[in-house]
């Protein structure tokens, strides 16, 4: 495994996280604690050494999941880091809430489910630049980092985007932005990367391998189960990204290079990207991952 400073944090984080959506119950399974403990052993015995949660992967069910694993465990060699800004209500069913007491009232409940005094990266999540720009909140945010409840703040932008965030980021005091970044995707190349470096900022590429789609696995006419995350998007526009990834997959990947490790260490081999944070149904897909960092230099 390799390491890269997560901006202006100081923390070491291995190249390759583990994102943790798929605990929530949103992509066609249930997990048990067994099967986390698994996966998250699998992670550290390959030298992995962040988690990437949210308030909303179920009614913190993630994060249960997660602090359940880590009160047995040596919590200090994990990076943890949420996100805050909606409530679950059931599958893929959300509502906003970015206000002074909302937040505090999440990072608590999330502080209790992690069962940590400290988070190491909290996140706001995917909200509205008119939230973003709540100067209270981020007052409030600052005083919870002074208690000892936060470590670091970050921005987890939206998927479609936000350059205002990017851009003011560092401004409220945020020091990482998670980003939609990968072979199909390439906006942050110029929307946010320059904001990147100017203020030095860290990079978490979230969906690096493109929901799945960049495993290779999926054929044009891919269909998924109703419990699927991936069974809610637009289905031509799903043909579309499955016709370019067979061309990439022709044109780009090396031969004998499997699919999914060639597209994590496409996304490392940009330098503002500091950890790739794909799912994992299981500790085989997580040993897969983390062979992705012996493709690029650290």
């Amino acid at each position: 495994m390799h390491y890269r400073i997560l901006g202006s944090t100081g923390m070491r984080t291995s190249v390759v996280g583990v994102g943790t959506w798929q605990f929530g119950g949103e992509w066609a399974h249930d997990f048990s604690q067994t099967e986390v403990d698994l996966i998250l052993d699998e992670a550290a015995a390959c030298g992995i050494n962040f988690i990437d949660t949210a308030e909303c992967y179920g009614d913190h069910l993630s994060e249960r999941l997660i602090g359940d694993y880590l009160s047995r465990r040596d919590r200090s060699r994990w990076i943890v880091a949420t996100k805050f800004g909606h409530y679950f209500h059931s599958f893929m069913r959300r509502t906003d809430d970015y206000s002074v007491n909302g937040a505090r009232l999440q990072l608590e409940s999330s502080l209790r489910s992690l069962r940590v005094e400290t988070i190491d990266l909290y996140q706001f999540h995917s909200g509205p630049d008119d939230s973003f720009r709540n100067d209270e909140l981020w007052t409030m945010l600052d005083e919870q980092k002074r208690a000892g409840k936060i470590r670091h703040l970050g921005v987890s932008i939206l998927g479609k985007g936000s350059v205002t965030q990017a851009r003011e980021a560092r401004s409220v005091g945020a020091e990482v932005l998670q980003v939609v970044y990968n072979r199909l995707d390439r906006r942050p190349e110029q929307d946010y990367f320059p904001h990147v470096q100017r203020g030095r900022l860290g990079i978490l590429a979230r969906v690096p391998l493109a929901s799945g789609l960049l495993t290779g696995k999926y054929k044009t006419g891919a269909a998924f189960l109703p419990n699927d995350y991936r069974s809610t998007l637009d289905p031509e526009k799903l043909n579309h990204d499955l016709e370019e990834v067979e061309r990439i997959r022709a044109a780009e990947v090396p031969d004998g290079v499997p699919m999914a490790q060639w597209a994590l260490a496409w996304c490392l081999q940009n330098s503002a990207v500091s950890t790739v944070i794909p799912g994992c149904k299981d500790a085989a897909q997580v040993r897969a991952n983390a062979a992705a960092a012996d493709l690029v230099e650290g």
